[in-house]
């Protein structure tokens, strides 16, 4: 454990504690909450006796059904004996449940920098090695990169799109491209999907679990917490191949048993509001995120900022003296959600 990072976030928390005032711009968290619906289901549900017993593993049927629905109508993806939906706390979860499931000791996993510092923890706390591999200036994969780092021990490339922490959406082709390359090496792909509904500027979303072929080699991730404002409730789901679904099962039944079940109950609404309930939502984020981006230019004297087309996050290069920061903060101030 000694090689594993500290969170990072957490550690900003704490620094946060102790500096009032201070304005965080590096967690993924909505302004707003989730729908008035799931409250109320909630304070409606029947709590008798066996609603407080362990629930299944995999999660609730009814969410799962719900879940399965929105991947068919959403994300082009039926969900058949090839595949199985398993119910998780949270997106992070499902990738440790991946993880653990699909590696031993030693084997290697690719990921596209800059990545998600909790995907590298959870690969370095199973005694994984991970393998970064370099993005062009736009944050795209670079395909002759990621072949070039897969050798026998690889078990996995996984991909985040829109991208935590660069905003870069990957193009159909490209997530295909890297598909078939998984495929072709018997290695799995891990696509991390928490950031499905930002997009911007016309820019769509493709799952690759939509792929033809890729039932086998193909374990995909989804969040609730980032559209529905409902990260503290912790309700994400896991895409997976039919054949991972028993040792996922062992893994989570081990971790946590089940998702919490008003948790659940709270989703089941939350889902039934379906997306257009996050679209005015991510409307107004999309108006501010193009007023900051056009402040940010017209001071491009002391940073850098390429425009990505998804996710929720600048990636900003400030020169370090403090007029830079007094400005870079005015700007924060005047265009805060």
């Amino acid at each position: 454990m000694h090689a594993v990072q500290t969170p990072i976030i957490a550690l900003i928390a704490d620094l946060i504690k102790k500096t009032p005032g201070t304005i965080s711009l590096g967690q993924g968290v909505v302004y707003y909450g989730p729908p008035e619906s799931a409250l109320m289901r909630i304070k409606q549900t029947n709590m008798s006796a066996d609603y407080h017993h362990y629930s299944d593993v995999e999660g609730l049927q009814p969410l799962r059904a719900l879940i399965s629905d929105k991947l068919k109508q959403e994300n082009n993806i039926n969900i058949d004996e090839a595949r199985r939906v398993v119910v998780s706390a949270g997106a992070n979860m499902g990738f440790m449940n991946a993880i653990m499931a699909i590696t031993d000791p030693g084997d290697e996993v690719i990921l596209l920098k800059p990545y998600y510092f909790n995907h590298e923890m959870a690969i370095t706390m199973l005694n994984c090695k991970v393998v970064p591999v370099e993005t062009d200036h736009d944050f795209q994969p670079c395909l002759e990169k990621i072949n070039n780092a897969i050798n026998s021990k690889t078990k996995a490339i996984v991909s985040v799109s829109p991208n935590n922490p660069s905003g870069a959406v990957y193009p159909e082709k490209t997530l295909r491209a890297i598909n078939r390359l998984c495929k072709l090496n018997g290695i799995y792909h891990i696509s991390d999907e928490a950031y499905e509904y930002f997009t911007y500027d016309d820019v769509k979303h493709f799952s690759v679990g939509s792929i033809s072929g890729s039932e086998k080699h193909t374990i995909a991730l989804y969040s609730l917490s980032k559209a529905y404002g409902f990260a503290r409730w912790r309700i994400g789901y896991m895409l997976i191949p039919e054949h991972l679904l028993s040792p996922i099962k062992k893994i989570q039944a081990t971790n946590l048993i089940c998702p919490t079940r008003i948790a659940q109950e709270a989703a089941i609404a939350v889902l039934n509001e379906g997306r257009s309930y996050c679209e005015a939502h991510l409307n107004h984020i999309n108006s501010v995120r193009n007023m900051f981006y056009d402040a940010l230019q017209r001071i491009d004297d002391i940073c850098t900022t390429p425009k990505t087309m998804g996710s929720l996050y600048f990636l900003i290069k400030l020169e370090t003296s403090l007029t830079s920061m007094q400005m870079a903060q005015q700007l924060i101030e005047q265009y805060k959600v």
